[in-house]
């Protein structure tokens, strides 16, 4: 078990091993719980890129960037 030390701020640090272990960089969010025994529960929110692929079936036919940014300002109402 590690410790860690709330400041003035009402701030924490993760020690390393466990900020290692959840892959959490610099930015990455976590969502705080706290149960109705006490006990606080704290898991990443955000997902690495990476994590995404494969999510969405492969278009029918590549699209160029010029196509996507005409269905952009299409969007948009432009």
């Amino acid at each position: 078990m590690t410790t860690t030390t709330l400041t003035s701020k009402g701030q924490l640090t993760l020690p390393k091993a466990i900020r290692d272990r959840l892959h959490l960089r610099v930015g990455d969010r976590l969502e705080v719980t706290l149960r109705e025994d006490g006990v606080i529960l704290m898991e990443p929110v955000t997902v690495d890129v990476s994590q995404l692929k494969g999510i969405l079936p492969a278009p029918a036919a590549p699209v160029s960037l010029e196509a996507m940014e005409e269905a952009i300002r299409q969007r948009a109402g432009r």
